[in-house]
C-alpha cells in the first residue's frame, strides 16, 4: 500500500470537507473498519510496516480531529450569530389573562359591602342539614330536602345548596350586631339550560342588630342594584314566601334585553328576577341563641351568573363555562 499517496489523498479529502457530516464520511472512509489502511494493518507481518502503518492512522485521527475541531468552531459561530439577540429591540407582547367575568362580578359585589361595613365569610361548600336544612327553618317535609332536589354524599351530608349557612354558623360564633356576606359556589341537581346549572355562584347577605326593619333591606338592594346595574334600572319589589324570611320580598329588575317592553327572555313581563329576601324568621334567630324580642335583621340572596346574564346581555349561562375564549375575552 502506498503510505504517502494516501495521506496526500485523505489531506485533500480533509481540506474540501465543509461540513460535520462530510468529516464522518471521509473518517469511515479512511479509517473505519473496511478501509484500506485497517485492511493493512491486519495483515503486517513485519515491524517495519507496522511502524509506518499506525504512523499514518496516528497523523489521520490527528487531522480528523484538528478539521471536525475547526468545523465546529465554525458552526457554533454561525450558530450564535443567527441566535443573537438584540437586548435594544422591544421583546414579544404576549397576550395577558384576566379574571373571569364571575370572579370580576363577586369582587365587585364584595367591595359594595365592604364599602358599608359588611364583612365576607367563606363558607362551606360539604355541610350538614343541620346548617343547610334545620338552621334555616325548613321543616322535614320541604322540597329541598329531598336527594332529588339536592346533592347529598352521605344520609347527613350534602353539597350546600345555598351559601346561607355561613349565616348559622357565624351567628352562633358571635354575638349581634352581624353584618356580613357569603359568595360561593353551590348545588343543586338541575338540569342545564339558558337560565339554570347545576353549579352556580351566589351571594348571600345577613345584617342582625336592633331595630332592623324592611325598610333598611329594600334601602339596601337598592343600592346595591343601583351600583351593579345603574341609575336607570328600574328595581322592583313582590311579595313571596321563604321558610327562613317573614316576611319576604323579591326584587326584580327591568329586562335587560327589552327594556320591560316585553320579550321571551323576560316571560313578556318585563322583568327578571333577582332573588330572594325578606326579614329573618324569628325562629331563625332563636335556633341561634339570639332573642328576637331584641333583635331583629334581614337576609338575602342573589345568583351572580344571573347578575352577569343582565348587565352583559348575555343569552344563555352555558356560555359563562364553555371557556370559549372568544366569549372569555370580551369581559
Amino acid at each position: 500500500m502506498d503510505v504517502e499517496k494516501l495521506e496526500q489523498e485523505a489531506a485533500k479529502a480533509l481540506e474540501q470537507a465543509g461540513s460535520l457530516e462530510e468529516i464522518e464520511e471521509l473518517r469511515v472512509r479512511f479509517l473505519g473498519r473496511s478501509s484500506e489502511l485497517k485492511l493493512a494493518l491486519r495483515e503486517v507481518r513485519d515491524r517495519e510496516s507496522g511502524i509506518s502503518l499506525n504512523a499514518l492512522r496516528q497523523s489521520l485521527e490527528a487531522a480528523f480531529e484538528q478539521r471536525r475541531s475547526a468545523l465546529e468552531q465554525v458552526e457554533l459561530q454561525h450558530k450564535l450569530m443567527a441566535e443573537r439577540i438584540d437586548v435594544t429591540l422591544p421583546g414579544e407582547r404576549f397576550s395577558e389573562g384576566h379574571l373571569h367575568l364571575i370572579t370580576q362580578i363577586r369582587r365587585e359585589v364584595e367591595d359594595i359591602f365592604l364599602g358599608l361595613g359588611y364583612m365576607i365569610v367563606d363558607g362551606r361548600e360539604v355541610e350538614t342539614t343541620r346548617y343547610n336544612f334545620d338552621g334555616l327553618n325548613m321543616p322535614p317535609w320541604h322540597p329541598t330536602r329531598s336527594p332529588g332536589h339536592s346533592l347529598f354524599l352521605a344520609d347527613q351530608v350534602l353539597l350546600r345548596t345555598e351559601t346561607s349557612p355561613s349565616q348559622i354558623r357565624v351567628m352562633e360564633a358571635q354575638k349581634p350586631p352581624v353584618y356580613m356576606i357569603s359568595p360561593g359556589r353551590v348545588y343543586r341537581r338541575d338540569t342545564p339550560d339558558a337560565t339554570h346549572s347545576p353549579v352556580f355562584h351566589q351571594v348571600e347577605g345577613l345584617a342582625v342588630d336592633r331595630g332592623i326593619s324592611l325598610a333598611d333591606l329594600k334601602g339596601t338592594l337598592l343600592h346595591l342594584m343601583r351600583a351593579l346595574f345603574g341609575e336607570k334600572r328600574e328595581v322592583r319589589f313582590r311579595t313571596h314566601f321563604f321558610p327562613f324570611t317573614e316576611p319576604s320580598i323579591e326584587p326584580d329588575v327591568s329586562c335587560h334585553m327589552c327594556d320591560g317592553a316585553g320579550c321571551p327572555v323576560c316571560k313578556h313581563s318585563g322583568w327578571i328576577e333577582m332573588g330572594g329576601s325578606g326579614i329573618v324568621d324569628p325562629n331563625v334567630l332563636e335556633f341561634v341563641g339570639y332573642d328576637p324580642e331584641e333583635v331583629s335583621g334581614f337576609a338575602f340572596g342573589l345568583g351572580l351568573e344571573r347578575i352577569a346574564l343582565l348587565r352583559h346581555r348575555v343569552p344563555d349561562i352555558r356560555l359563562l363555562w364553555e371557556n370559549d375564549l372568544r366569549f372569555s375575552r370580551q369581559f
